[in-house]
C-alpha cells in the first residue's frame, strides 16, 4: 500500500483535481438537502403557492445537474490516473524483460509473466479508479456535512461523531481479511495461468507420450483452486458490506430517534432543521460506506501490486549500452573475452574468468559437455546478457560503450530453434533489415540459404503464410529462413547455435554450404557438437563446467587437453590419439 500512496502522492495534478471536484461535491450535497427542505417546508407547511417554488425548483435541479457532473468528472479523474499508472508499471515490466530477455525467459514459467503483466497489473486499478478517488471525497465531503449538522443541531452532530469511526473500523478489519484473500487469489490465478500455458505448449508431446488427459485433470485442480479462492474473496467482500450497511443503518435510526423526540415531544426542533438533518444523515453514512467498499478493492490491489514490484525489484543484471557506434571497416570487428563471468544467480550455473581473442573473418568453435555455457557465452557474446564481472571488447572499446543499435546491425545469431513470427515467408525473412529490401533482395537471400526451391513448390510462393513460431515449416525449413535472414541482412559477424543438429543429411549439406559461403565475409561463432565442425574451425574454446579448459586449434587441443581428447574418443567411438 505504501508504494501505490506515493505514486498517487506524486500525481499532483489528479490529486488536486480530485480535491476540488470533492470540495464542490460536499457543496452540492449540503445545498440539494438545503433545497428539498425549503421546498417542502413552503409548500406543505407554509402554504405557499406553486409560483413561489419555481425559482427554487430551477435551483435545485441545476445543484443535482452539478452533482452528478461532479461526480462524473472525479469517476473519469480516477479511471484517467488508474490508466496511467497501469501503463507505467507495464512499460517497466517491458523495459525490464527486454533489459535482460535472457534471465526473463529463465525465471519461471512464461504464463506467470504473462499474468503479472496483465492481470496483476489490472488488479491494481481499482485503487486508483476507486479507492484513492473515494478517499478524497471521503476526507472532505463528510466533513462539510458534519460542519452542516453541527450548525442546525449539535446533538445529531455529536451522534454522527460518535458512530462514524465504527465504520472504518470495520472495514480496516474486513479489509486486512480481504487482502489477504486477494494475494492468495492471485496467487492461485499465477499457477493457473503458467500451467495452462506450459501445458498448452506443450501439447504434442502430452499427447504422443499419452499424459494429455492426465494433464487435463491438473488445468481442472488448477482452476477449482482459482475459483475457491475467488469464492473467499467475495465471501469476505459481501460479509464486509453487510456489516458496513447494518452500522449505517443503526446510526441513521439513532438520529431519527433522537431527532423526532425533539421534534415532536419537545419541541426542541423546527421542520426545516429536523428534515434537513434526516437527509443529510445517509448521506453521510453513505460517503463512509463507499470508502469501505473502495478500500476493500484497494487492498485487494495492494496485493497485485506487491506481485507487480516484486517483479520489477527483483535483482537483475542488466545489459548497458553506451554511445559509441561501431565503424564500417573492410573487416569484421576483433572480439577480445578479457576475464568474462556470469552467474545465473546464487547456487545456479556461471561462467567464469573466460579470456581468447577472436580475429576478423575466423570461424571459431565453442565446444564443451551438455550444460557446460556454451550457450551461455553465445548470449554475452551477442549482447543479450551483460557480464558480471570483465569485459567483452569490440575494436578496442568495451561491448557495454558502444550503441545497442549499433552492435546489432553488425550480428546475426542463428539458434538451434530460430523463432518465426506470424506472417509470409517473405516477411520473415525480410524481419532482420531496418531499411526495405526488394523482392528481388529477398529471393536472392532465399536462394543462398537453399531455400528457393522450396518456396516454388508452394502455392503462394513467398507469400505463404507461417503460423506463429513457424508452424508449418518443419525444422530445416526454419533454419533456412533463418539463414535467409543472414543472407540478406550481410552481418560481420555470426553466431551459430549448432544449427545443424537434428537435421537430415541433406538440410545439413545446404546449411553447411550456406555457412561456409556467409563465413567468407564474417567472423563465425559456432556452438559446435560435430567433430567436422569442430575440425576446421581456426579456434576451439573448450568450456568444461564454465571454465575456459583449453584454448587453440583441434591438434593443439588434443595434445593438451585430456577432457578434449576424451570428449573426441566418445565422439569417434575410439581412441582420438
Amino acid at each position: 500500500m505504501k508504494q501505490l500512496k506515493e505514486i498517487a502522492r506524486n500525481k499532483k495534478k489528479q490529486k488536486y483535481l480530485l480535491l476540488l471536484l470533492s470540495v464542490l461535491t460536499g457543496a452540492a450535497v449540503i445545498a440539494q438537502a438545503y433545497y428539498i427542505v425549503a421546498i417542502v417546508d413552503l409548500i406543505f407547511l407554509q402554504g405557499a403557492p406553486f409560483q413561489s417554488i419555481v425559482s427554487l425548483m430551477g435551483v435545485l435541479a441545476a445543484v443535482l445537474a452539478a452533482r452528478a457532473l461532479f461526480s462524473y468528472l472525479n469517476g473519469r479523474t480516477g479511471i484517467k490516473l488508474a490508466s496511467e499508472v497501469k501503463a507505467d508499471f507495464r512499460q517497466s515490466l517491458l523495459a525490464k524483460y527486454r533489459r535482460n530477455p535472457v534471465q526473463a525467459s529463465m525465471k519461471g514459467q512464461s504464463g506467470k509473466k504473462v499474468s503479472v503483466l496483465l492481470d496483476s497489473v489490472d488488479e491494481i486499478d481499482s485503487y486508483f479508479s476507486q479507492y484513492y478517488p473515494q478517499m478524497i471525497q471521503t476526507s472532505v465531503v463528510p466533513l462539510m456535512i458534519l460542519g452542516a449538522v453541527f450548525y442546525y443541531n449539535w446533538v445529531s452532530g455529536l451522534i454522527m461523531l460518535i458512530t462514524a469511526p465504527f465504520i472504518p473500523l470495520f472495514f480496516i478489519i474486513f479489509g486486512s481479511a480481504a487482502q489477504k484473500k486477494s494475494e492468495e487469489q492471485l496467487e492461485k490465478l499465477a499457477a493457473f495461468s503458467g500451467k495452462f500455458l506450459d501445458i498448452l505448449q506443450g501439447l504434442s508431446t502430452l499427447k504422443l507420450f499419452g499424459r494429455a488427459k492426465a494433464q487435463r485433470e491438473t488445468i481442472r485442480n488448477s482452476s477449482l483452486e482459482y475459483r475457491d479462492a475467488t469464492m473467499t474473496v467475495l465471501k469476505t467482500a459481501f460479509l464486509s458490506s453487510l456489516m458496513l450497511e447494518f452500522i449505517s443503518m443503526l446510526s441513521i435510526a439513532l438520529i431519527a430517534l433522537e431527532v423526532g423526540l425533539r421534534l415532536v415531544l419537545y419541541d426542541q426542533l423546527t421542520f426545516f432543521t429536523a428534515f434537513f438533518v434526516l437527509i443529510l444523515a445517509p448521506e453521510f453514512y453513505n460517503s463512509l460506506k463507499e470508502l469501505g467498499t473502495a478500500f476493500h478493492t484497494g487492498r485487494g490491489s495492494t496485493g497485485a501490486a506487491a506481485k507487480v514490484i516484486e517483479e520489477l525489484e527483483e535483482k537483475e543484471k542488466p545489459v548497458k549500452w553506451g554511445n559509441k557506434r561501431i565503424e564500417k571497416r573492410g573487416t569484421p570487428p576483433e572480439i577480445q573475452l578479457r576475464n568474462v563471468s556470469f552467474s545465473y544467480g546464487e547456487g545456479a550455473f556461471a561462467l567464469k574468468q573466460v579470456t581468447g581473442t577472436i580475429k576478423p573473418l575466423t570461424e571459431t568453435a565453442v565446444v564443451g559437455r551438455s550444460g557446460s555455457g556454451k550457450t551461455t557465452l553465445l548470449h554475452l557474446l551477442s549482447g543479450l546478457a551483460a557480464p558480471g564481472e570483465g569485459d567483452i571488447v569490440v575494436n578496442g572499446a568495451a561491448l557495454s560503450e558502444h550503441e545497442e543499435k549499433s552492435w546489432f546491425n553488425e550480428l546475426s545469431y542463428i539458434s538451434q530453434n530460430p523463432y518465426l513470427f506470424s506472417g509470409t515467408i517473405a516477411e520473415n525473412i525480410a524481419v532482420g533489415v531496418n531499411e526495405a529490401v526488394t523482392r528481388e533482395e529477398i529471393e536472392r537471400a532465399a536462394e543462398k540459404a537453399g531455400i528457393s526451391e522450396m518456396v516454388a513448390g508452394l502455392e503462394k510462393g513467398y507469400d505463404t503464410p507461417v503460423g506463429e513460431g513457424g508452424r508449418g515449416l518443419s525444422g530445416g525449413e526454419k533454419q533456412r529462413v533463418a539463414l535467409a535472414r543472414a543472407f540478406l541482412k550481410k552481418p560481420s559477424v555470426i553466431l551459430f547455435d549448432e544449427p545443424t543438429a537434428g537435421l537430415d543429411l541433406r538440410t545439413e549439406q545446404i546449411l553447411q554450404r550456406s555457412m561456409k559461403e556467409l563465413g567468407e565475409t564474417s567472423t563465425v561463432i559456432t556452438v559446435a557438437h560435430r567433430l567436422h565442425t569442430i575440425r576446421r574451425a581456426d579456434q576451439i574454446l573448450f568450456l568444461d563446467n564454465g571454465i575456459l579448459a583449453g584454448r587453440g586449434t583441434h591438434d593443439e587441443l588434443l595434445e593438451s587437453v585430456p577432457e578434449y581428447r576424451n570428449m573426441v574418443a566418445v565422439q569417434q567411438g575410439g581412441d582420438a590419439g
